[in-house]
């Protein structure tokens, strides 16, 4: 059969799982997870193939779903066209209306699964395909694209990666467990990286790779290549995380007189600095409304030194190690930039500084783009988009052990540190985000930020090896 050429052997039982429900009008609902990157796409291209085929003509739709139009269904229409034209039926196939591929009398229709799509009406007669079921909507899903299989008993399919405990694939994948401890009918079909990888040694060398690079307990390496679904929500930090972050350096006013960790041949240590701004809303604030919210927003900076001698072929990017915190609460913006300016151009010597730029911080980092210039200030828009990556980010350098604080001094600035590092919390969203706070009943966020905003400043530096010495590389 045109399904089992060129397939490895998990997709090989996917597909005749599936084909066979078809074929035996059986009516089955399938959840079929594989790890980032191995093969479910493929298979889903070659099985369309192979029903157009035997369904040429006899006729009917096939529907495929995706959480977008763009880019998800645009490049499964693509992937069909090409595997049509590789079967041999290149001026065969048609295409009609942008989402519609057409052998003799059979149909491949692809829709969009977003919320706002206007999608009711079309009838699976062949077979209900959903990709990335873990980022559509459940409703969506029940109201609008299971109906229409329901005069035709159609065969439904839903692929993706898990995501957190409450997603539609989960789900879905939930409900087939159960009916195969009743039956012993096999509906859920789960290959994770390490069954890929006997298949792909390219691929086996990429995830290792990933792995190091964001660690085992990364919600995006669970998820994509492990396929273990995320709780819903928790402790952002694990006990074990927050230990791992833990130095044993000594906190510093200054710069030390010369670098101690693996300096770059110019002779000078890199420091960034992170910054998160207090909130407008709270500096207008009178004293005595202060003095009732003595908690209030802060604006907080955390500098940190770039230590080159943990680099090697697969840690590519120097460790975090925080040297200072300077924290502020209650005070104006305006009073905050000579002072700010100071630390980081006067004490500190900043090679770049990570700056929120989000409302009203939007002034103090357009002051110290103007004073300090573009090459060394970044200024950091938090969206819902950047503030999750800006989480994965944190998360991948606490567990590769890029992130280090200093030793316990019994500051305020210290305490408050390891409070928000325990209080903290993540919760995940579909299309694989997360957001990740301090519950305000519980205290503030700012060193949290301050401390993720130092971290992205990293970004690209890199060391390099350069006449038997170590020296510091800006790849941006």
């Amino acid at each position: 059969m045109p399904i089992l050429h060129k397939l490895r052997p998990y997709q090989v039982v996917i597909g005749s799982a599936i084909l066979d429900s078809i074929l035996y009008h059986k009516g089955l609902t399938f959840s079929v997870e594989i790890a980032r990157q191995g093969g479910k796409n493929e298979l889903s291209a070659q099985l369309e193939v192979l029903l157009l085929t035997l369904f040429i003509y006899k006729g009917g739709d096939a529907i495929k779903g995706a959480p977008t139009f763009k880019p998800q269904t645009i490049i499964s229409i693509q992937r069909l066209k090409e595997r049509m034209n590789d079967a041999g039926y290149g001026g065969f196939w048609t295409s009609e209306h942008g989402y519609i591929i057409q052998l003799g009398r059979a149909r491949q229709l692809f829709l969009s699964a977003d919320r706002s799509s206007h999608i009711v009406g079309a009838t699976a007669h062949i077979l209900l395909e959903i990709d990335e079921a873990q980022d559509v909507d459940k409703d969506k899903f029940a109201k609008e694209f299971k109906p229409m299989g329901a005069a035709t008993n159609v065969t439904t399919v839903l692929y993706g990666t898990p995501w957190d405990d409450s997603s539609l694939l989960e789900q879905i994948k939930q409900s087939n467990l159960e009916l195969e401890r009743r039956d012993s009918i096999r509906r859920h079909f789960s290959y994770d990286w390490q069954e890929v990888a006997k298949y792909n040694p390219d691929y086996l060398a990429y995830v290792e790779g990933e792995r190091q690079r964001l660690g085992e307990s990364h919600p995006l390496f669970l998820t994509q290549y492990c396929l273990k679904p995320l709780a819903g929500g928790g402790g952002f930090l694990s006990p074990a995380q927050r230990a791992q972050m833990q130095g044993n350096h000594y906190r510093q006013r200054h710069p030390p007189e010369r670098a101690q960790h693996a300096v770059p041949l110019h002779g000078k240590a890199t420091f960034v600095a992170g910054i998160d701004i207090a909130g407008q809303s709270e500096e207008a604030e009178d004293a005595a409304l202060r003095s009732l919210k003595p908690r209030q927003d802060s604006t907080v900076v955390t500098i940190g030194e770039l230590d080159y001698s943990v680099c090697d072929s697969i840690i590519k990017q120097p460790r975090l190690l925080i040297l200072e915190h300077y924290w502020w609460t209650g005070k104006p913006h305006a009073s905050l930039y000579p002072q700010l300016l100071d630390v980081m151009k006067n004490i500190w010597g900043c090679s770049r500084v990570v700056v929120d730029n989000t409302g009203v911080g939007q002034g103090v980092a357009s002051f110290l783009e103007r004073s300090l210039g573009k090459n060394t200030v970044v200024a950091f828009q938090f969206t819902q988009s950047s503030k999750s990556k800006l989480g994965f980010g944190l998360l991948a350098a606490i567990n590769a052990g890029r992130v280090k604080m200093y030793a316990a001094d019994s500051s305020p600035e210290y305490q408050e540190f390891w409070q928000e590092m325990e209080r903290a919390r993540s919760f995940y969203r579909p299309n694989q985000t997360m957001n990740f706070f301090v519950d305000p009943a519980e205290g503030h966020d700012d060193f949290l930020m301050s401390l993720a905003l130092a971290v992205e400043a990293t970004e690209g530096y890199e060391p390099r090896r350069a006449k038997g010495h170590m020296r510091e590389e800006n790849n941006l």
